[in-house]
C-alpha cells in the first residue's frame, strides 16, 4: 500500500516528528523605544600657543646687560685736587684700575721726579728752578692726557692745586688738557692728612707745619663751585666709589 506524498518525500510509518512549538514573532526594530541621550557639547579648540616659561627662567635667551653704575664707560679727563696726605695718588690709581673701560693714571709728582740729576725739590724751597720744573711736568702730563683721550682712553691726574695761586692753578691744567677736564677736590680733615703724611717716606713726606699750611689754603675751594669729597672716614675703595658717583652727577648735568 502506497503512502501519500507528504512533505515531498516518502516516509515510513511512524517516522514523523511532532511539530516544534511556535516562537513569538520578533517585533520590528523600528518599533522599539530608543532612549534619549543628550549630546555632549563640543569643547572650544585650544589656541595654538606654547606655555610661557616659568617666572625667573632665562634658558639660553640672552638678557640685556645691567647698566654700569657711576660713570660707566664714559671717556673722561679728571683732575683730582687735594693737599698732601689726602690720598689723591692712591685713590686716583684705584679708580683708574677698577673702571670697566681703559683708564690711565697720570701723577704729577711721578712726572716731576723723572728728573734725576738736578731735580728741584719744592721742600728745599719754591723758587724759579722748582717752578720751571713744575710747569714742564704739567705740560708733559697734559700732552700725555690728550694723547690718551685721542685714543679713547680716559685719564685721571692728581695735583695739589691751590685756589689762590695762578702758577699752581686750575686754569693751567685746563689749557694743557682741554676745557672738558673735570676737577674734583679731595679734602679730609687736618688730623687725617697729618696722620697719613706721617706714614709717608722720602721726599713725599712733609713737615706737619707745611701740611697744615697747605691744608689751610685748600679750604679756599669751598664756595668755588667745584665738587668736594671729605674722605676723612672713607677707605680707598669707598673714596673711589664716591669719586665715581660725583663724576657721574657732573657729567649728567646739561651744561656738561
Amino acid at each position: 500500500m502506497h503512502q501519500g506524498v507528504g512533505d515531498g518525500g516518502w516516509e515510513p510509518p511512524g517516522s514523523r516528528h511532532p511539530a516544534a512549538p511556535a516562537q513569538p514573532p520578533v517585533p520590528p526594530v523600528a518599533g522599539w523605544p530608543v532612549p534619549s541621550i543628550p549630546p555632549v557639547p563640543a569643547k572650544p579648540a585650544a589656541p595654538l600657543t606654547s606655555p610661557g616659561p616659568p617666572e625667573g627662567f632665562t634658558g639660553h635667551v640672552p638678557l640685556p646687560p645691567a647698566a654700569a653704575p657711576g660713570t660707566g664707560g664714559a671717556t673722561l679727563a679728571v683732575l683730582l685736587i687735594g693737599p698732601a696726605g689726602a690720598g689723591k695718588t692712591t685713590v686716583a690709581r684705584h679708580w683708574a684700575g677698577t673702571r670697566p673701560v681703559p683708564t690711565a693714571h697720570i701723577s704729577l709728582d711721578d712726572v716731576r721726579e723723572w728728573v734725576c740729576s738736578g731735580f728741584a725739590d719744592p721742600q728745599a724751597g719754591w723758587n724759579d728752578h722748582s717752578e720751571a720744573q713744575y710747569r714742564l711736568a704739567r705740560r708733559t702730563c697734559g700732552f700725555a692726557a690728550r694723547n690718551f683721550l685721542a685714543n679713547g682712553i680716559s685719564c685721571i691726574l692728581d695735583d695739589a692745586v691751590f685756589p689762590d695761586r695762578p702758577v699752581v692753578g686750575l686754569g693751567g691744567w685746563k689749557r694743557h688738557v682741554g676745557p672738558a677736564l673735570l676737577p674734583v677736590v679731595l679734602l679730609p680733615g687736618l688730623e687725617i692728612v697729618l696722620e697719613r703724611n706721617a706714614a709717608r717716606s722720602g721726599n713725599r713726606r712733609l713737615s706737619d707745619e707745611e701740611v697744615a699750611r697747605i691744608h689751610g689754603r685748600m679750604a679756599g675751594w669751598y664756595g668755588s663751585g667745584l665738587p668736594i669729597i671729605d674722605n676723612s672716614h672713607l677707605d680707598v675703595e669707598g673714596t673711589a666709589r664716591a669719586l665715581d658717583e660725583t663724576l657721574a652727577r657732573v657729567i649728567s648735568q646739561p651744561a656738561y
